[in-house]
């Protein structure tokens, strides 16, 4: 390779799109210079940048890597990229089926699992009697504690989807679970159906670790917002539906069908999954195509040519399994603890989903004790927590993404992860409301459909502060956005497996009302200001971070409309 052509190291930092190389071609020295009038190089090679980390800017210096050079040993190193901007193989250029394909399996395996978490709630009182469970936190633990498998799952199963990609993980966790969960049914004692709940829990994490990834890795920011809305819908969704057909299950047959029965749904899920759900990934994605120009070109290395294939990502760290799973296993942590944005968002993410399991666990206490409806009924008023849900969930679907295109016009075409948090207003005063209507409404013993509306302005207000943590996240740690969420999943799951174990004690002591009214001054103090604390301070914190996105790139002003 001719000197003369080489594009100088101090001004190259990011490979061309690899079209020549992925052909096969070995002869670069024809490639021009950036200044040349082939400038569809380096247009090419600063859309594949943003588009994988994030939207960031590459400063101009930093916006080319030749090719080819030569490390100290003389041996030639081929930087192997995607084809330019619109590169089919590039998951954000994926057609629109395709990627409404991956979001859809996406969200079944993040749905179904949710759904056993709490599908067991109604029945808890018949394994109760037949196991001879009389301790009110040792009953809500058989619930909860598939939880406590969703705080420590994340944390090793988001670096693994950064190793191996994220298709495989989800589906041999989801494999996983499925054993567990079966095995649940067959559970003879108190102790076997605690630890399989556990087990079960820890597989069936995956999706919620691992999904936000997914959306990152196919979805553009401007289209985000409706695929998160959908996919964060799903694990709250889930866990609503469960009970309302658990309770039917326990009272017209054995608990046992509980779970045989999400067991059976779980099946056609991995079956779809088999056929659709397609690796999505950027760095293994290019891993895989550079693995296959390494095979079709050994004739090269037969030769006694030493040549070296790297992807643009090995540029800025080794993709070995060591180094990756070393860096991505402490990840979430490090994030967790060096990172202002996942600890308080995490925070009050952790305080929602407390209370949501919370309620799950209580709605057939308050429905039974106050109200003195059957197993069966009182499962019906889940009905109202997903009304809520979906209503709150749809609405913003449509807002998220207008409220992003229109800040980010405004702001001169660049946008910000901030964007995305003016849904999260009116969930910060919805939620305070639904909790203080609900307990006071059972407190009272007013007509159930009251305490019913409480429950659905809860869900509201649920959703929307979820899809918009959720889409801030995703959009602020695009390329770590699994970690990111893996670090938010283990303080909101530790919540969700918490909270229940408290609240029969607090609840009977305090009354539906007071007990209400706690929970309801601690997501004000935690939840109001958050929009305008991350609104005013968030760039300012994510320009300090080694992870978070620090600026977000130009686009195009076609992908305004």
């Amino acid at each position: 390779m001719s000197a003369a052509h080489t594009p100088p190291e101090s001004t190259s930092r990011l490979g061309r799109p690899s079209a020549a190389v992925a052909n096969g071609a070995t002869n670069v020295a024809q490639q021009k210079e950036p200044n040349s009038s082939n400038t569809s190089t380096v247009a090419g090679s600063e859309w594949t940048r943003r588009d994988l980390e994030g939207d960031v800017e590459v400063p101009p210096e930093d916006r080319r890597k030749p090719p080819m050079e030569r490390n100290l040993e003389g041996e030639e190193i081929v930087w192997v990229d995607w084809d330019g901007p619109n590169d089919p193989e590039n998951p954000k250029n994926w057609p629109y089926k395709r990627k409404w394909a991956a979001t859809l399996i996406v969200s079944a395996f993040t749905f179904i699992s949710p759904v056993s978490s709490s599908m067991v709630a109604p029945a808890s009182a018949e394994v109760a009697r037949q196991f001879g469970m009389t301790n009110s936190a040792l009953i809500a633990m058989t619930v909860s504690v598939f939880l406590l498998g969703y705080t420590v799952g994340p944390l090793f199963l988001g670096p693994l989807s950064e190793l191996y990609g994220r298709s495989i993980v989800i589906q041999l966790s989801n494999l996983f679970y499925l054993a567990w969960n079966i095995g649940c049914g067959f559970a003879q004692n108190k102790n076997q159906l605690i630890a399989f709940r556990f087990l079960a829990g820890l597989g069936g994490s995956a999706p919620l670790a691992i999904g936000g990834g997914v959306m990152g890795d196919v979805w553009r920011p401007e289209e985000r917002g409706k695929a998160i809305a959908i996919y964060s819908l799903a694990p709250l969704l889930g866990p609503v539906l469960g009970p309302v057909c658990g309770g039917w299950i326990a009272e017209k047959s054995t608990w046992r069908w509980v779970f045989w029965a999400t067991s059976i749904v779980d099946v056609a899920i991995q079956t779809l999954g088999l056929f659709f759900l397609q690796e999505t990934f950027g760095p293994v994605l290019l891993d895989r195509k550079a693995k296959a120009i390494r095979k079709r070109n050994r004739a090269d290395a037969e030769k006694g040519r030493a040549v070296i294939y790297k992807t643009v990502f090995e540029s800025k760290e080794t993709r070995s399994v060591q180094e990756i799973f070393g860096r991505a296993l402490f990840r979430p942590f490090r994030l967790f603890a060096l990172e202002p944005i996942v600890q308080l968002l995490g925070l009050y993410m952790a305080f929602i989903y407390g209370v949501f399991y919370l309620f799950l666990t209580t709605i057939p206490a308050i429905f039974a004790n106050v109200y003195h409806q059957s197993p069966g009924i009182a499962g019906l008023n889940y009905i109202a927590l997903g009304i809520g849900l979906t209503l709150a969930s749809q609405v913003n679907a449509r807002m998220l993404d207008k409220y992003y295109k229109y800040f980010k016009k405004r702001n001169g075409g660049h946008g910000e992860p901030e964007f995305r948090l003016p849904s999260m207003i009116p969930g910060t005063i919805i939620l305070p409301f639904g909790l203080l209507l609900s307990g006071w409404c059972a407190q009272h013993h007013l007509h159930w459909i009251s305490t019913d509306i409480g429950i659905m302005f809860v869900g509201a207000g649920m959703i929307l502060n979820f899809q918009a943590i959720q889409t801030y996240l995703v959009d602020s740690f695009t390329l770590h956005a699994a970690s990111a969420l893996a670090a938010a999943s283990f303080l909101r799951s530790l919540a969700g497996f918490g909270f229940p174990l408290f609240a029969p004690v607090m609840f009977h002591k305090l009354g539906y009302g007071k007990g209400n009214t706690i929970l309801a001054v601690v997501s004000i103090v935690l939840g109001c200001p958050a929009p305008w604390l991350f609104w005013t301070y968030g760039k300012r914190i994510r320009m300090s971070s080694s992870y978070a996105t620090a600026q977000v790139h130009k686009e195009p002003e076609s992908d305004l409309t």
